[in-house]
């Protein structure tokens, strides 16, 4: 019989359904706030299901001999080393789905409370004043709502403003047309989205792509008045540069549920006016908490008796068996995908995968899912191979896979082939001998190029010089070249180059590359390669 630790604050809902399916179930919601005394205790445990307080160290997990999945409730899992977790053969799953309503209201709410200074009008009332010209609000009813972020959340956000009467307009480099006209909004550009909206609310994920999207130069590009809200995640906007805006009244008002820095005991926007801020309340309702309680206690039960895998974080949907000899496919998959992703910066229409040769026998949809996986991760960190399929269903790419018996030059390879309204991108992998991914293929030009933590791709005219150009700028700026691939078409056409470099190249570095007019594009690329 299975054996769970509940260490944390779960529902005794959540905690009965171990039970009722056969499961042994010890309910100890303060023990993981004690550190030493869970790494004692958690060797007795096939499986861990915490919320936020119990923290998953490398530590507890050395002592873990007998886990073998940790159950986060709720989606953040920055409590819990995944790193160390994988490499023990833990499963890290988080329940991804299950406070998007909740949050989605909360960042509604906010609007609200914002147009009509709702929490400073209840402290003046509380107060015995009866200050009824000072709090002149406005109404929602046929302003424009710029949505930054069209995904789960941000698309319920998008439907709830529709029922108030107001126009939407979203932005969204994923977000399709056709989706967006399912949805009932106008895809815009992010400029376009700052010059129109009377109100802004942020629902994406926090990445290098994201961090102050609204900078103090783009809130600079707003319409005078605009109300702004985040519910998403802190570090999307430059709260010193929203605080001038605000003081000067560029700015009317905005709702914060998230902070740079958290808990947040200091802020530029605290004490001024008409700022509403809450305390990262977004899932905290009753039926949020309980919703991923319950799920995360069917998912663990799912795979403690049966061997499914749902919303895991660090492994494919794949059995047992099949892990051996899939993972290093699996690992293809997902740098083929990264690749395209990172490479792409448009709605994408529809996504091919080829399978060639003895891959084409293999788990493809697992394949599929890390493929997918991989494209969507360069924009959204969160997404996991079991959500990234149905996130792209909704944006409305369309994906199809050909299996194909013959191998050619290689027992076996995977081929991607990436469509959008502007190009199409393909690339393809293979995993050789010592088990180590490869890319042999890039836009129809045939490489081999081991994979590597930090990358740089060039693509150029065939002309003389650019090998030199490229080995003389990373050795004058102390960027380490770890392998160097070549490849073009023909002679004198459209050539490529793919370096494996021991660090991320600086922006600088980058700069003075495309400064020579010698490429057609300079891209870092990025690959977890652990």
């Amino acid at each position: 019989m299975p054996k769970v630790l509940v260490s944390d604050k779960l529902s005794e809902t959540a905690v009965q359904i171990f039970r009722d399916r056969g499961i042994d179930v010890d309910f100890e919601p303060n023990l993981g706030k004690d550190k030493d005394r869970l790494a004692e205790v958690i060797g007795q445990y096939d499986g861990l299901a915490i919320r936020s307080a119990t923290k998953v160290t490398e530590k507890i997990l050395a002592s873990a001999d007998n886990l073998k999945v940790v159950g986060r409730a709720g989606i953040g899992t920055d409590n819990v080393d995944k790193a160390a977790a994988s490499k023990k053969g833990v499963i890290v799953m988080n329940t991804p789905f299950g406070n998007m309503i909740t949050t989605a209201e909360h960042a509604i709410a906010m609007m609200f409370a914002v147009a009509r200074q709702i929490p400073e009008a209840s402290a003046s009332t509380h107060a015995g004043k009866w200050e009824k010209s000072k709090f002149m609000g406005v109404e929602l009813t046929g302003k424009t709502l710029g949505v930054i972020g069209a995904g789960n959340i941000g698309g319920i956000v998008c439907d709830r403003a529709r029922g108030l009467k107001m126009k939407v307009v979203a932005y969204d480099p994923f977000l399709s047309e056709e989706r967006a006209d399912k949805m009932g909004v106008e895809k815009v550009e992010l400029d376009a989205l700052l010059a129109r909206a009377d109100f802004i609310t942020l629902h994406v994920p926090f990445t290098d792509a994201t961090a102050n999207i609204l900078s103090a130069e783009n809130i600079a590009k707003t319409k005078k008045g605009v109300r702004i809200i985040n519910c998403a995640r802190g570090g999307l906007v430059d709260e010193d540069a929203l605080a001038e805006a605000l003081k000067s009244g560029h700015v009317a008002g905005a709702a914060f549920d998230v902070f740079k820095v958290e808990p947040a005991t200091d802020s530029p926007l605290f004490n001024l006016p008409n700022v509403v801020c809450t305390p990262h309340l977004g899932a905290a309702t009753t039926e949020a908490q309980e919703n991923v309680a319950l799920q995360v206690a069917e998912q663990m039960s799912n795979y403690l008796l049966t061997g499914a895998v749902e919303n895991a974080l660090n492994m494919p949907s794949v059995t047992a068996e099949e892990a051996k000899v899939m993972g290093p496919w699996v690992k293809v998959a997902e740098h083929l995908g990264s690749f395209v992703g990172q490479m792409t910066d448009e709605p994408i229409q529809s996504i091919e995968i080829i399978y060639n040769g003895t891959v084409s026998a293999m788990n493809l949809e697992a394949l599929n899912c890390s493929a997918v996986a991989g494209i969507m991760k360069a924009t959204n960190p969160d997404v996991n191979m079991v959500s990234a399929p149905v996130i792209a269903k909704e944006r409305g790419i369309q994906i199809s896979t050909t299996s194909q018996d013959k191998s050619g030059a290689f027992d076996g390879y995977i081929k991607l082939v990436v469509k959008t309204a502007e190009r199409e991108r393909s690339i393809a992998g293979t995993v050789f001998s010592d088990g180590k991914p490869r890319f042999i293929q890039i836009k129809g030009i045939n490489i081999d190029a081991e994979v590597g933590a930090h990358m740089l791709y060039t693509t150029n005219t065939d002309v003389p010089g650019i090998i030199g150009t490229l080995g003389q700028t990373m050795g004058e700026n102390d960027v380490n070249i770890a392998n160097f691939t070549l490849g073009r078409s023909a002679a004198g056409a459209n050539a490529i180059a793919l370096l494996y470099l021991d660090g991320s190249p600086p922006a600088a570095v980058l700069e003075k590359l495309r400064a020579t007019g010698l490429f057609q594009s300079v891209a870092p690329l990025h690959f977890n390669v652990a």
